[in-house]
């Protein structure tokens, strides 16, 4: 046969090229409405993000930051990593339930919460960049240079860049039927179980060892907040700061993408948050019961005096106990508005803790208390709107949330369809 004949019913490799290519633009396209209120907010936000940091670049952290040489971390790390990693908990627990539990239960869920979890780590993790005064020095963990491999800050680094590839392969089965890739599909789901137990154990310690990084800091953060169980304490909120997170996520999406829900989410939504808010509330159960523990036995007592131990109270009592509380009646009397408020004062508790260690009582001693500039707040919420963004351009376009393990073909056929008519 000559080289130039080809089979007949075979497609030129350069057709298919094409053929994706056409595909690829056409969903670059936006799908609804454009000039809405959240598109309208969010383009100003990330336009003057885009300024803030020119100059940051061009000029230095000094001239948009409130930073200094003895307060070299603040709100980019305090919250867009510190804060924001704690609530992408959601992924590594709900892959524990349906992979390894076999809690098929929360299987509609999956996706979603995966790439909830990866978009988190992207943008969070990337917004490090902002705060490095080189931030060329990032492939120093992994390149080893000058950079001390005993440190905490070295295997929080490889944690998250090993996570991050992880979280990618539990996702890239829906990539593969956005592209009407069966074979390679297939492929990718059968790697899922062992990137899924890998991902786990990665998060695990890499949750706590966002704590372990404040072990350091004895002396300068408030004893009320330090104790040699920090990892532990990190550790354990992820787990119920990520499904307060899926939960509000959900209830959201559950109204701005119905159109795009399958019909197993729908009749199982409800369901699914009942059972996230019931570990929920046992995890932070628990939690309280930790922290009193930690409070006694370092006979903290004295500290409550004051400003500082009514802040301790008000973070551990109103933001974690009534949540648990209300997370418990929600359940018991399946009324979802009261869980939907215990999602929202838990997410408010977890911030407030991540800033505590960080922020607010870190160097609560100090005459001069560092505060962020407004900058700095605009950049932390285009970072926001920036995932935001790319959330929804996925959700629209990939089977996500009509997602059921060994029922995703019809992403496959859509997709296949897709590319013939864009050829």
């Amino acid at each position: 046969m000559s080289a130039s004949v080809r089979p007949i019913g075979r497609p030129h490799l350069g057709t298919e090229l094409r053929r994706y290519a056409r595909f690829l633009l056409s969903e670059l396209r936006p799908k609804g409405k454009v000039l809405t209120p959240f598109n309208v907010l969010t383009t100003l936000i990330l336009l003057a993000t885009v300024a803030i940091l020119v100059v940051r670049f061009a000029f230095g952290l000094g001239a948009v930051t409130n930073l200094t040489q003895d307060q070299p971390w603040g709100l980019w790390i305090s919250f867009d990593v510190v804060t924001g990693v704690a609530f992408a908990g959601g992924a590594y627990v709900v892959t524990f339930l349906v992979y390894v539990l076999r809690v098929d239960k929360y299987e509609p869920i999956l996706r979603v919460t995966v790439l909830n979890g990866f978009l988190a780590y992207a943008f969070y993790t990337g917004a490090l960049l902002l705060d490095l005064g080189k931030p060329w020095n990032v492939v120093n963990p992994i390149i080893g240079n000058s950079f001390g491999v005993s440190s905490v800050m070295f295997l929080v680094a490889w944690h998250f860049l090993l996570y991050l590839t992880a979280l990618f392969f539990e996702f890239s089965p829906a990539v593969a039927e956005w592209l009407g890739l069966r074979r390679v599909r297939r492929v990718l789901t059968q790697l899922t179980l062992g990137g899924v137990i890998l991902g786990i154990t990665l998060s695990l310690l890499h949750q706590s060892g966002l704590g372990a990084l404040y072990l350091v800091a004895r002396e300068k953060i408030h004893p009320l907040w330090y104790s040699e169980f920090l990892p532990l304490m990190f550790l354990v909120s992820s787990i119920f700061a990520g499904l307060a997170m899926v939960i509000v996520e959900g209830s959201v999406s559950a109204k701005v993408f119905r159109h795009r829900i399958g019909a197993r989410l729908r009749t199982s939504h409800e369901d699914i948050m009942l059972g996230l808010a019931r570990i929920s509330a046992a995890v932070m159960l628990a939690y309280v019961f930790a922290q009193i523990l930690v409070f006694v036995h370092a006979q903290r007592g004295p500290y409550l005096r004051g400003f500082w131990g009514f802040w301790y109270v008000l973070e551990l009592g109103g933001f974690v106990l009534v949540p648990a509380v209300l997370y418990v009646y929600g359940v018991h009397e399946r009324r979802m508005p009261v869980v939907r408020l215990a999602a929202i004062l838990t997410i408010v508790g977890i911030v407030l803790n991540r800033l505590n260690v960080s922020i607010i009582a870190f160097k609560w001693y100090a005459p001069v208390r560092y505060v962020p500039s407004w900058m700095e707040v605009v950049v932390t919420l285009g970072v926001i709107s920036a995932e935001l963004w790319v959330f929804r351009w996925v959700v629209n376009r990939m089977p996500v949330l009509d997602f059921a393990m060994g029922h995703g073909e019809h992403g496959s056929s859509a997709a296949r369809h897709a590319v013939r008519s864009a050829a």
